[in-house]
């Protein structure tokens, strides 16, 4: 009874006699937001399946001692193992390219030592020639002076006229004092290796010496013929660098650069181990040294060169004379000089064995035998 009331109170009728109570079952009414769309696509899901881990491949290596011994096993996973294969590659390739390289740098080496070797021996060789052919050069040119020297005793004997040389020998045993024999000082710049240019310029001086002297002496040979048919008296002997009667400019050098004997010759000397580009001319310490023509002082005071004390003198056309060794210089740098002026002292500083004058005369830079013109 309280039953019904209830319901009525709800406004729910109650049900009617013999009409027994069941429980219904309501379908949950779909959410709107679940109803497919007009394309017919399925809701989608509210929530995402989890994703599954993927396996990681792991390999076994198995160490199986020959003794029967406990099995040992080591598991690598697959990422490692690769990481590891690939480190091995590049690590071969850099070996295989360094021991290549190395291989390589080691022949090229060898091939370079080997031809730098070879060079050395072949100019070694070439030296030692070089060496030997500038001694035979310088002995050739000893005999032309003791062949010389014959010729000049000869005359004087014969009271034949002196030998109209032209200049094309180096001086040795010249002078223009009567001092021979009686000072020996040498010098000049340091030692110089003779050159293949030197030793050519010392043969071209031996050739022409040696044509000088044939000459020379089938002259002399037809004044004796003469003085035996005629019976004649000997000539007047000229002094070495006289200048009587000589038309020849003084801005050319000419004479003799200061009074003395020549000690040492112009080119090869000293056994042909040295080129010497001047002659020395030896005397007493102090012994005035003049200019040979007129010009500019260029230079005048110390030298380290070997020459010393040294005055050079530019006399235009290209010509310049250089005087080595002094033991005082009296002129300088930009001073106009005239042809017999006293210009320095004879000593013995620099390179040099003794009291002496070394003279060179250069022609457009180039040095010439200076015998030519005293």
């Amino acid at each position: 009874m309280a039953k019904k009331e209830e319901q009525e109170q709800n406004g729910t009728p109650a049900p009617k006699a013999g009409v027994t109570d069941k429980t219904m079952v309501m379908a949950p009414v779909a959410d709107p937001s679940d109803a497919p769309d007009s394309k017919g696509d399925a809701p989608a899901a509210k929530e995402e399946k989890p994703k599954t881990k993927k396996k990681q491949t792991i390999y076994t290596i198995k160490l199986i001692p020959d003794d029967n011994g406990d099995t040992k096993s080591i598991r690598l996973p697959a990422r490692v193992l690769k990481f590891g294969i690939a480190s091995v590659a590049a690590g071969a390739l850099l070996f295989v390219g360094a021991f290549s390289y190395s291989v390589y740098s080691t022949f090229a080496n060898q091939n370079g030592a080997s031809e730098i070797r070879e060079l050395r021996e072949v100019n070694n060789i070439q030296q030692e020639q070089l060496l030997q052919l500038s001694k035979k050069a310088n002995a050739l040119q000893d005999e032309i002076d003791q062949l010389t020297q014959l010729e000049s005793d000869l005359r004087r004997m014969s009271g034949a006229g002196p030998a109209q040389d032209d200049g094309s020998g180096d001086g040795s045993g010249l002078t223009n004092d009567g001092t021979s024999g009686k000072h020996d000082g040498q010098g000049g710049p340091y030692v110089q290796q003779p050159s293949l240019d030197n030793v050519s310029e010392a043969l071209d001086n031996v050739e022409k010496d040696i044509e000088k002297r044939r000459a020379s002496l089938l002259e002399l040979q037809e004044q004796l013929k003469a003085q035996q048919e005629s019976l004649g008296t000997p000539g007047m002997v000229s002094l070495p660098g006289s200048l009587v009667g000589s038309t020849v400019s003084v801005t050319t050098p000419t004479g003799w650069p200061a009074r003395g004997e020549v000690s040492s010759p112009y080119g090869l000397r000293w056994n042909g181990s040295d080129f010497h580009p001047g002659i020395d001319i030896a005397n007493d310490m102090g012994t005035p040294i003049v200019a040979t023509a007129d010009g500019t002082v260029t230079t005048a005071g110390w030298n380290a060169g070997g020459y010393g004390n040294m005055v050079d003198i530019d006399h235009g056309n290209g010509i310049m004379t250089r005087y080595g060794h002094a033991m005082q210089v009296v002129v300088s740098a930009g001073q106009h000089v005239r042809r017999g002026q006293i210009i320095a002292y004879m000593g013995s500083t620099g390179f040099s064995t003794g009291p002496h004058v070394h003279y060179e005369v250069r022609v457009n830079g180039q040095t010439v035998n200076p015998v030519s013109y005293l």
